[in-house]
């Protein structure tokens, strides 16, 4: 609830009543301020009456009858003495050029403000009410109304002489008139009509609810909203009416427009003024309160509420209690409610105060939000109206947010903020930093501080790294993962990482930390070192990208000792940096890790690494025999007596065998099988791939006594060696495991491979005799000879120019074409003759002969 003070001129703030403040939380709608100036000078002598507010400026009238007109900020420009009585009315039109006064005296006065020429009349009753026409000043009529015990209409004829019309009487005394466009609004004891003068028709007449109520004490007030709705409050009463166009077919004898009640309610306290704001109402209301000690009535502080009219309610928006002057001594026809329709601006008028409300802008929408200590909103509404705020600044209302969340005990929302609030101010940032260094919250505020192209002094962020060394030992290796090398001294947090290492040498982050240091500082040795001896999985990233091989050279075994994998493949990618020659000797004591980069040489290129292929093999022996096998394979360079030895030495039977058949020893190696592996199928294989018939017979041999090799052998043998040859050579008698099976599967194996040949044989048939076919069509089809042809011998055009005389022409099926004395005689190549050019081919495709003749 907003309170007038005795104050010349105050915000809102100062009017606002405490106790009903506190209860509630909702912005106020409007602010308040006391019409000062000149005003306050004439109402310590006198008594305001009435006021009429035009855009420009003001007009007051008082109750011993001077009217002054007053600029926005309540300054007087200009004073009539109209009258020794009270004033009123005082009414101006549109241009604000022409005012019409009235008194209690009886005087009427309608003059234009630059001329003072127009009306002047003594009457010999009271004039409550004058109104002019809105475009008196345009109209060559010059019309206006009066209102005391009738309704009179002025208006100047052709003559340039007053004529006087009168409108309405006999209803009481009229109090208020409001005209608007062609239609003018009165009140009188009864109700309120409304006059239509472009058709001299009266369209309404609306009754008062209330006919207990004095119409002299509880006036009627009217406004209008728009040109065809006006609104009427009396009492407790509120009803907005719309002027409608009537139908055409219902005219007849009545008004060619109606009234529609499109609102009707009721109000709780007294009304004294009304109001349009956009589609909602301002309503000014007189307060009687019961006193909880005496029961009697006392009169309260004015009212002025806003209210969304409803169809048979209304809903109150905003209230606010005004303790305007002398508000105790004050009836419900003291107060008046006017506005200026172009500012919103609302002037409550009593006796001795004037006080102007207004709608709240976005700086006192600030003000409030920072009295209800919301910070953040009145951050966002600041930002978002930073044009049209005039009194707040954003980064003043950001530091007040900061403050805020500061004294809350919120650092790390008050540091995020920082980002946002202070921007490239480096004085602010610093200043930010010290505070919060002062109270112990460096931390908070570290992640936020500028790093890019704006930057503070390096001694701020050292400071801050300093604080974290002492305290956080992750917080501090993050901080140097993050931040630039370039916004802090290098050396000096090197020295103060080192200072704290003396106190604890081994401590891992400090230790990685301080590698990242000195990879900043382009020390890359120094890193390495400890990368190394940390087993740090950035040592490889340091290495490439710093170009560190010619560092490495002696901690090669350090590296695999860490990642085997990936130290090979980062030696094998750089051999023109570090040497296979050099590699191995560094390797020499470790030949674990030797087998496992010279293997990996050899999976890439089987012949990079051929000297070192005899020391392999004594590798693969020791420590990966399952490759020793594909190697021996592969290896071209291997001296094959060497391996012999070693897997002779070590039993390795598999890999002997293949070197006894690489070495041509392949009855040995079979022998070798068939005794120490006893797998007749693998015998079976090794005979299969040496195809010998020497190694089957001595196959053979070996197994006529194992009836498990016999079955293996009469299952497999039958596509390499005659089965009857092992058959015959089976003992009568001995029992053979499986042997029907493996005799139907010789069978089986036989049929099939005479179908196979059967089947070979007719492909064979079918394919020669389309392909005789094929040529026999070719060769007989005919070769066109024409001028375009030549002799392929000797060149010349194969038909001679005079067809008239004889001419021979040889034509080959291969097309080659030859003058027939350009070939040999018949008698060097008997019987056929066949081309020159294919001859090279026996009957190629160039045999045969077409003979051409005349």
């Amino acid at each position: 609830m907003a309170e007038v003070e005795d104050q010349e001129r105050k915000s809102s703030e100062d009017f606002t009543d405490d106790s009903e403040e506190e209860e509630s939380e909702e912005e106020p709608k409007l602010k308040y301020e006391r019409l000062s100036n000149g005003v306050t000078e004439i109402l310590q002598k006198d008594a305001a009456s009435c006021m009429t507010v035009h855009d420009k400026f003001l007009a007051l009238g008082t109750h011993f009858g001077k009217v002054f007109l007053l600029d926005i900020q309540g300054n007087v420009t200009q004073k009539f003495e109209i009258s020794s009585v009270k004033i009123n009315q005082v009414s101006l039109d549109e241009s604000g050029e022409n005012v019409g006064i009235c008194s209690e005296d009886g005087k009427v006065q309608v003059f234009g403000l630059y001329t003072r020429e127009g009306f002047h009349e003594n009457f010999d009753c009271p004039i409550k009410v004058v109104a002019l026409h809105p475009q008196f000043s345009k109209s060559n009529y010059k019309q206006f109304v009066t209102g005391g015990s009738k309704l009179l209409l002025y208006e100047r004829n052709w003559l340039n002489r007053w004529k006087t019309s009168v409108l309405h009487e006999g209803e009481g005394t009229i109090s208020n008139i409001q005209w608007r466009a062609n239609l003018i609004a009165w009140a009188n004891n009864v109700g309120v009509k409304i006059y239509d003068i472009s058709t001299k028709q009266r369209i309404t007449n609306v009754l008062r609810d209330d006919v207990t109520l004095r119409p002299d004490m509880y006036p009627c007030s009217l406004c209008w909203k728009d040109n065809q709705t006006l609104i009427v409050g009396w009492g407790k009463s509120i009803k907005m009416c719309a002027v409608k166009e009537r139908n055409p077919t219902e005219l007849r004898d009545l008004p060619s427009r109606y009234v529609e009640i499109v609102s009707a309610f009721e109000t709780e306290f007294f009304i004294s003024g009304l109001a349009p704001l956009a589609d909602q109402l301002v309503t000014l209301y007189f307060v009687k309160e019961n006193a909880k000690q005496l029961e009697e009535e006392f009169r309260a502080r004015p009212r002025l509420d806003i209210i969304q009219p409803l169809a048979e309610s209304c809903e109150e928006i905003s209230s606010d209690a005004l303790s305007v002057r002398n508000f105790q001594d004050n009836e419900c026809r003291d107060y008046r409610l006017e506005h200026s329709e172009g500012e919103s601006l609302f002037y409550i008028i009593s006796p001795k105060d004037i006080v102007v409300a207004k709608e709240r802008d976005q700086d006192d929408h600030i003000d409030w939000l920072l009295d209800k200590k919301k910070y953040e909103e009145a951050l966002m509404a600041a930002e978002i109206s930073f044009k049209n705020i005039k009194r707040h600044d954003v980064q003043k209302i950001g530091m007040a947010y900061i403050n805020h969340l500061v004294e809350k005990g919120d650092y790390d929302a008050a540091a995020r903020k920082c980002q946002k609030v202070l921007g490239k101010n480096m004085e602010l940032w610093e200043n930010e930093v010290y505070r919060f260094k002062t109270i112990g919250q460096l931390k908070a505020i570290s992640q936020y501080l500028p790093r890019g192209d704006l930057r503070l002094r390096p001694a701020i962020y050292e400071m801050i790294l300093h604080e974290f060394l002492k305290t956080d030992y992750e917080g501090f290796a993050t901080l140097i993962r993050e931040w630039p090398g370039e916004l802090y001294n290098n050396m000096a947090i090197v020295q103060a990482v080192g200072d704290q290492l003396k106190k604890d040498p081994t401590h891992r982050t400090l230790l990685t930390t301080l590698a990242e240091l000195y990879t900043y500082d382009q020390r890359y040795d120094r890193a390495l070192e400890i990368y190394l001896r940390l087993r740090h999985k950035d040592v490889y990233q340091l290495i490439h990208k710093h170009n560190l091989f010619s560092s490495i050279e002696e901690k090669i075994v350090l590296l695999m000792d860490f990642d085997k994998e990936k130290a090979v493949d980062m030696l094998l990618d750089n051999e023109d940096k570090i040497s296979t020659d050099r590699v191995v000797e560094e390797l020499r004591d470790r030949p674990e890790l030797l087998h496992v980069y010279l293997h990996k040489l050899f999976k890439r290129d089987h012949h990079k690494g051929q000297r070192y292929h005899e020391r392999q093999i004594g590798l693969y022996a020791e420590y990966d025999r399952p490759n020793l096998l594909p190697f021996l394979r592969d290896s071209t360079h291997c001296p094959l007596e060497k391996a012999l030895e070693i897997c002779q030495e070590r039993n390795f039977v598999e890999e002997t065998v293949f070197l006894l058949s690489r070495m041509g020893n392949c009855r040995r190696a079979l022998q070798m099988i068939m005794e120490e592996l006893g797998d007749v199928d693998k015998a079976i294989d090794f005979a299969k791939e040496q195809d010998d018939s020497e190694l089957w017979e001595d196959l053979i041999s070996y197994s006529i006594d194992k009836p498990p090799f016999i079955t293996g052998l009469l299952n497999n043998i039958g596509t390499h060696v005659d089965p009857i040859l092992l058959i015959h050579r089976i003992k009568e008698g001995m029992e053979i495991p499986n042997l029907r099976d493996s005799l139907v599967k010789i069978l089986q194996d036989y049929n099939l491979q005479i179908l196979l040949r059967e089947g070979c044989k007719k492909i064979l048939v079918a394919d020669s005799l389309s392909l005789l076919q094929k040529m026999h069509r070719t060769q007989m089809r005919g070769v066109r000879v024409d001028d375009e042809n030549i002799c392929e011998s000797c060149h010349g055009t194969i038909l001679p120019s005079d067809m008239a005389q004889p001419f021979s022409v040889v034509v080959f099926h291969c097309r080659h074409m030859f003058h027939k004395e350009c070939l040999p005689s018949s008698g060097t190549i008997p019987a056929v003759q066949f081309c020159n050019i294919c001859s090279a081919k026996k009957r190629g495709p160039g045999s045969g002969i077409l003979d051409m003749k005349k």
